[in-house]
């Protein structure tokens, strides 16, 4: 009876093991399309872009360097911004991970956070640079807000990463 009660764990699929870090990736994105928010300046914090850093910051090798193209597109798709500087931003990011990769001997916690923080705002500022080619006139100050609201989200998405790579490998303990 008492080995009836015991629980074992299999091997997660195939599918949830890769599939899973970029359906989280593109429900992110498209999270912010979906809320009943209407406001005069961008005040929510890019939930894509930073579940898609924290992603590549606590799991690097599960995407390759060309993840950003289509995560980039599909987040171009929901944020409202120009065709293709989701794209171009979010590669960017991405190789300049691979680079950090390659040159850094050690990174914690806080080099992460720091990593994370310059990458957000890249991706936030970059977004209004791009804007500001369009033509729309836009000035930095416009963004303060959501930078520093995206910049204090992330450890709580680290965790919420930490949480579902767990389930995500069936590691339930």
């Amino acid at each position: 009876m008492r080995a009836a009660q015991q629980i074992s764990f299999a091997r997660p699929s195939t599918f949830r093991m890769k599939a899973f870090p970029i359906i989280s990736v593109v429900l992110a994105s498209a999270l912010p399309a979906m809320l009943p928010i209407i406001a005069q300046f961008p005040l929510l914090p890019p939930f894509g872009l930073i579940l898609f850093v924290a992603w590549r910051l606590i799991r690097a090798e599960l995407w390759p360097s060309w993840i950003g193209i289509p995560l980039g597109f599909w987040d171009d798709l929901f944020s409202g911004q120009p065709f293709g500087s989701g794209i171009l931003l979010w590669t960017i990011i991405v190789l300049a991970f691979e680079f950090a990769d390659r040159i850094l001997v050690w990174r914690d916690w806080w080099v992460d956070w720091l990593m994370a923080a310059a990458a957000i705002a890249f991706g936030i500022a970059g977004g209004l640079v791009i804007i500001g080619f369009t033509g729309t006139p836009a000035s930095m100050e416009i963004i303060v807000p959501q930078l520093v609201w995206s910049i204090f989200t992330y450890p709580l998405v680290t965790r919420l990463v930490a949480v579902l790579d767990r389930w995500r490998i069936g590691r339930n303990n």
